[in-house]
């Protein structure tokens, strides 16, 4: 741990970034960070005798939830490299959710995300950060920033119609993913999970260009298959890539009545039932290969992929047939 400089050192280093005739006395300092709604903007935590400057609150950036400002997590600056950081401070909750039959108890566990952070420090397709401890024994996690979009947002702003995309953009975009999964793989191998695998928690790194995984703070309690959770999430993002976005009862209804007809309660998605899961009663060009993977994350399923290695197998054969 290095030594905490004292406030006015840490005024110096802030003094940048805060406003004219600021003094060191001003300044609020935090070692402990149990009431994260105590921080605001022009504070400075020190964790591990490092200092940084918050800037703001992170807002929520899953659909529908955009104007959610997520307290615990704070924009900041490092105060001694200059490097912004993102700080995600100690913030527990819990629910259950329940696919295919099968009931998870979802928790929040700031312990096991930094666990991860240490295991992935080396590897290109997830965040890298460092975890710390304040005064109070919270484990707070400081993070490296990813410059580039969410994947959600990458293929929502691609031009084409499905079909041109499908055959000259998804492989790309699949041998990416793959590396995705790869990397979901790893953690399993290492007996962890991510706990919240969604396509707007794939960042593409505009530096590497690497598909990069965030936020694996949430954990969950299993019963059936340990890996369970994390396998139905790769096949929603794989649902998502394949369909150019969500292929939605209420649009279809609108754009093409006629498929209606076409559907049953099993083509739907397992997870999200207004969602489509069988995509090629819509887009006929789909091989059987591929459309195979996706039933298994439909309501007519009648069994799951158990482990990461069965989902790359089946998609690693199925790529062939899309080039």
């Amino acid at each position: 741990m290095e030594p905490m400089p004292s406030r006015t050192q840490i005024h110096q280093m802030a003094a940048r970034w805060l406003a004219d005739g600021s003094r060191p006395e001003d300044l609020r300092i935090h070692t402990d960070t149990s009431d994260f709604f105590a921080l605001d903007a022009g504070d400075v935590v020190v964790l591990d005798g490092r200092p940084y400057l918050v800037r703001n609150s992170i807002r929520e950036g899953r659909f529908g939830l955009e104007d959610e400002i997520k307290y615990w997590v704070k924009r900041a600056i490092d105060l001694v490299s200059g490097a912004m950081r993102i700080i995600k401070l100690v913030f527990y909750e819990r629910f259950e959710a329940t696919i295919g039959g099968i009931t998870f108890e979802c928790f929040r566990s700031p312990r096991k995300e930094a666990r991860i952070l240490d295991l992935v420090k080396d590897h290109p397709n997830f965040m890298h950060g460092l975890s710390a401890a304040d005064e109070k024994g919270n484990i707070v996690r400081v993070l490296e920033t990813i410059s580039g979009p969410s994947l959600a947002a990458h293929v929502a702003d691609i031009e084409q119609d499905h079909e041109t995309y499908f055959f000259s953009t998804l492989p790309g975009i699949l041998a990416n993913y793959l590396c995705c999964i790869e990397a979901i793989r790893f953690l399993h191998d290492h007996g962890e999970k991510h706990g919240d695998i969604r396509r707007d928690h794939i960042l593409i790194d505009s530096e590497g260009g690497h598909y990069r995984w965030i936020d694996f703070d949430y954990n969950y309690r299993h019963r059936e298959n340990m890996y369970g959770y994390d396998l139905f999430g790769l096949g929603n993002v794989l649902i998502y890539l394949v369909g150019k976005g969500d292929v939605l009862l209420p649009d279809l209804r609108h754009r093409d009545p006629g498929v209606l007809t076409r559907l049953t309660e099993g083509d739907m998605n397992i997870v999200f039932h207004n969602r489509l899961a069988n995509l090629q009663k819509v887009f006929a060009y789909i091989p059987d290969s591929l459309n195979r993977i996706l039933l298994h994350f439909s309501r007519g399923a009648n069994w799951f992929y158990e482990e990461t290695p069965q989902l790359l197998q089946d998609l690693y054969q199925a790529r062939t047939d899309i080039r």
